[in-house]
């Protein structure tokens, strides 16, 4: 029955329009941000620091380079949006419609039906980041060739260097925890969702506190409690391309990133089931 009533509520979320504006945005912005690697300076800084440090910048200007540097801006800016986006959707959507009077009226738990929804909402944003990642590296390979990979991140201090399947490697296991973080997202979004609130509130409401928590985290003054902040977690992805890679501090922040998800869903869970539906 659980599988049955799944196949059903991703057959309504992905029927929606909305539901693809996520995927729309990210071929948009991808190809315009190529565009801007290929013909700005954006491309010359790049070879300008690797020549500084003694490589050639012709070994490391390569598809899963521009991949990767197209992939940051749009997970820290337009990945937030689209997950809020259908997350704050996934319950009060169906309020607001008036249908989810009559989907409990069937012999269904209210937490059963929540976590149908919630499961539903994690295959979404699965396809949605492996889409991001996909997408971005299959244009990135249109005009860059199969070269190593060079990584830099300056606020953190990182600069590595790959081989082509190296890279490749840990470019598609990356995506694992960026997954894993995106379901963080949802996971906010569908609490506020869960409350007697609109669906633009809730996926308001969200995207103002991640950014809240961004926004605050780089205030210097709060440095040192970085690790309070739920955006500092969401940014232990790019970890995997450090040299030597980080697992405990990856392994920390996933952990708490789970453990606050399964708390963000039971505070939903709790409000949805003392809610008057018939109000």
């Amino acid at each position: 029955m659980f599988a049955a009533q799944l196949k059903n509520e991703l057959w309504k979320l992905f029927g929606k329009k909305r539901t693809y504006i996520g995927f729309g945005a990210f071929v948009v912005a991808q190809t315009v941000m190529l565009l801007m690697f290929k013909y700005t300076r954006w491309q010359s800084d790049f070879e300008r620091l690797l020549a500084g440090n003694g490589y050639l910048a012709s070994e490391y200007i390569s598809a899963l380079t521009v991949a990767l540097v197209m992939l940051f801006p749009q997970w820290a800016l337009l990945m937030p949006l689209y997950v809020a986006l259908v997350g704050g959707d996934l319950v009060a959507k169906e309020a607001e419609d008036g249908t989810l009077r009559m989907i409990l009226s069937r012999p269904i738990s209210r937490v059963r039906l929540l976590l149908v929804k919630w499961v539903a909402g994690i295959v979404f944003t699965a396809a949605l980041v492996l889409a991001l990642g996909g997408i971005a590296l299959g244009f990135a390979r249109l005009y860059f060739p199969w070269k190593g990979m060079f990584v830099f991140v300056q606020g953190h201090l990182m600069f590595s260097l790959f081989s082509p399947g190296e890279g490749l490697a840990l470019y598609a296991f990356s995506h694992l925890f960026l997954v894993l973080n995106a379901i963080t997202m949802l996971s906010v979004a569908f609490m506020f969702s869960c409350f007697n609130m609109k669906p633009a509130a809730a996926t308001i409401l969200t995207l103002s506190f991640l950014f809240a928590s961004m926004v605050i985290e780089h205030i210097p003054f709060f440095e040192r409690y970085q690790n309070w902040f739920i955006t500092y977690h969401l940014g232990c992805w790019f970890q995997v391309f450090q040299e030597p890679t980080p697992w405990a501090q990856i392994l920390q922040s996933e952990i708490i990133l789970l453990a606050f998800s399964t708390t963000a869903v039971v505070i939903g869970a709790m409000g949805f089931q003392v809610r008057d539906i018939k109000s």
